[in-house]
């Protein structure tokens, strides 16, 4: 008998059956060079009793590893390593450098990883939170999305119903968001305009992949989105950026740049720029549709929270007003109802939705048919309308409130302008206060919030972050501020 039989050892009690433990040390004698081909095996019955375990645990492990490949069985003679298999020589210790790590964690080839990607995913576990600027999932038609979602599952020819879907997305939601869209946006587009996708960032990607070649120069506000500059590095762009003022993205820089350079893509938001909050002021809106016209870019409009605008009608977006079919329209109910379901659009010509649509079958084959039909029968019966009145009028109350405190009782640690609309208030700190440390020390007193990193570049030093008041109530509001000033008022 081969001598490594005798170093088997199996472990009773184990999360892995004994004849699994059984066949995966045999596999590895065998891909280790150990057990040469033609190599005999001990009969079973010697092998179980050499193991102590019961004979079938080895006929078992035997049969799938001949069922395998691995192993062959000959008449009257026993069991071998399969004879087909190549020879393989153990490498002599020190003839070149193994691989010591574990496969688990470190993998045996080599890959590029890309800096733009490495941003830690963070799940803040506090019970306050002035969070990135969220809805409060509290205020969510939760019961109604329920029973319109168990109303998809159950009704309805099962067939259809539950089988394969038009990756473009639900005919019935984008019917719906296309009459939507017309009514609160002033958008005439018509159902083949409309992508569904599973939030504004996959609408990035399939925007970035599909409309951009490396080296094409992309134009982006800063601060800006991470997200989406990360996702135009990702298609090799060559990322340009231009400061924000109190009247949002500098049309007039961006002209400069355009007379120097062809631009393929500018992204903005323009209703509520993310991280500041400020709006687009009309007569640059106008400058940047007649800029992309005159030179041919794209236009990338990020509206992530259209709904919520306090002080009068929200603007209309860029693409209501697009004559020349070189806006890209993205949006999402994120904001609407909350972050865990993934249900967005991207409106566009129609051509251009078809080519991203087709590209989207081969990263995500489609969406989620049911919450697609139960956010149309929402939008249908006006349910996501009264949702939304009844959210921007408690936001709005929430805002006003949280204002109030910061300035009544951190006036002199920070500045900020009361937002005309959006989730967060963009709030710079003095330049004395380590925001870092600052957000460490909240943590420990059970409060989260951005430290502000993520939101500075060479074009932004300030000491600012976004502080969200909509995911948490008047009390809790109250609550957070008094954490932040007592840490403050020690600091």
């Amino acid at each position: 008998m081969h001598p490594f039989f005798s170093t088997l050892h199996l472990t009773k009690g184990d999360a892995a059956a004994l004849y699994l433990q059984l066949a995966k040390q045999l596999t590895a004698a065998i891909t280790e060079g150990i057990l040469l081909p033609a190599t005999q095996l001990p009969g079973s019955r010697y092998l179980a009793q050499l193991l102590s375990v019961h004979r079938k645990t080895v006929i078992r492990a035997y049969d799938d590893l001949l069922a395998q490949g691995w192993l062959e069985s000959k008449t009257g003679s026993g069991t071998f390593v399969a004879g087909h298999l190549p020879v393989i020589k153990p490498e002599k210790l020190g003839k070149k450098i193994q691989n010591t790590g574990d496969p688990l964690l470190i993998a045996g080839f080599h890959f590029e990883q890309a800096d733009h990607l490495a941003r830690k995913f963070i799940k803040e576990q506090t019970s306050y939170h002035l969070d990135d600027g969220f809805p409060d999932a509290r205020l969510a038609p939760l019961h109604d999305l329920s029973r319109a979602y168990r109303t998809q599952l159950i009704m309805g020819n099962t067939y259809h119903r539950l089988g394969y879907d038009d990756p473009q997305g639900s005919a019935w939601l984008r019917e719906q968001l296309a009459a939507h869209f017309s009514e609160t946006r002033g958008m005439k587009v018509t159902e083949d305009n409309i992508l569904i996708t599973r939030g504004t960032v996959m609408g990035l990607y399939l925007a970035s992949t599909a409309l951009i070649r490396p080296g094409d120069n992309v134009v982006a506000a800063a601060p800006g989105w991470t997200s989406a500059n990360n996702n135009f590095l990702q298609a090799g762009a060559n990322l340009l950026q231009i400061a924000v003022d109190e009247y949002g993205i500098n049309t007039d820089e961006l002209e400069k740049i355009c007379k120097k350079k062809n631009v393929r893509m500018v992204y903005v938001t323009s209703h509520h720029h993310y991280p500041s909050s400020v709006s687009l002021r009309v007569e640059r809106r106008i400058q940047l549709l007649q800029l992309s016209s005159k030179y041919g870019f794209i236009i990338f409009e990020d509206d992530y929270d259209y709904d919520f605008h306090y002080l009068n009608k929200p603007l209309s977006p860029l693409a209501s007003a697009d004559e020349a079919g070189t806006v890209l329209y993205c949006g999402s109910f994120t904001k609407t109802i909350s972050p865990a379901f993934r249900v967005g659009y991207l409106v566009g010509s129609a051509n251009v939705i078809a080519q991203l649509a087709r590209l989207r079958r081969i990263v995500d084959r489609q969406g989620d048919t049911m919450l697609d039909n139960a956010m149309a029968e929402l939008l249908q019966n006006g349910i996501i309308q009264r949702h939304l009145r009844k959210s921007l009028r408690v936001y709005r109350q929430r805002r006003d409130t949280f204002c109030n405190l910061l300035k009544s009782e951190l006036n002199s640690y920070l500045n900020f302008v009361l937002p005309e609309g959006g989730l967060a208030v963009w709030t710079t700190f003095e330049p004395a206060i380590d925001l870092v440390k600052l957000a460490k020390e909240a943590r420990k007193k059970d409060l989260s919030f951005s430290d502000g990193k993520i939101h500075r570049s060479p074009f932004y030093q300030l000491n600012s972050t976004r502080l969200g008041f909509a995911s948490s109530n008047l009390d809790e509001l109250a609550q957070s501020v008094d954490i932040l000033k007592r840490l403050l008022t020690n600091h």
